[in-house]
């Protein structure tokens, strides 16, 4: 029988990134890492990453409380809870928290390999690296990612 995993309300692996975190709920081990699950929480006035593209993975974003501006291309869409959006690979998007609450949303990869991805990103500012668009283009360099700069 396949291993089956439950992650509780304070399971997980707890990355923070400044004013956001990413609770990883599912790295890929117990799906034979077709699909990684994250819980990314967003400090209220917290922008995202740089606009960027995946070509190697599609994103999912369900938002679960607070509201979350979606920039996809040049076009914002703002999604209240219970909105997901899917960016499909080579979509360009970015997201940010413009409320005064924080804001969750559970985040999906497939495949997982972007679950790497926030483990670097902590890696790095654990390192004395800062937390700058320039810094984060270089890590998302490493997923098949790059920034979608005609929309910035």
């Amino acid at each position: 029988m396949a291993e089956v995993s439950l992650v509780g309300p304070d399971g997980g692996e707890t990355i923070r990134l400044g004013r956001t975190q990413m609770r990883i709920l599912e790295d890929g081990t117990t799906t034979g890492h077709r699909l990684g699950i994250g819980e990314i929480t967003l400090a209220p006035h917290t922008e995202g990453p740089p606009q960027h593209r995946h070509a190697a993975h599609d994103e999912g974003f369900y938002v679960v409380s607070g509201t979350v501006h979606f920039t996809v291309g040049k076009t914002v869409h703002v999604a209240p809870p219970g909105t997901l959006a899917m960016m499909p690979r080579g979509a360009p998007h970015t997201f940010a928290n413009l409320g005064d609450e924080p804001a969750v949303m559970i985040n999906t990869f497939t495949p997982d390999l972007y679950v790497q991805y926030f483990r670097d990103l902590r890696d790095m500012i654990a390192g004395a690296g800062q937390l700058t668009p320039q810094a984060i283009v270089e890590v998302m360099s490493r997923y098949d990612t790059g920034p979608a700069p005609e929309f910035t």
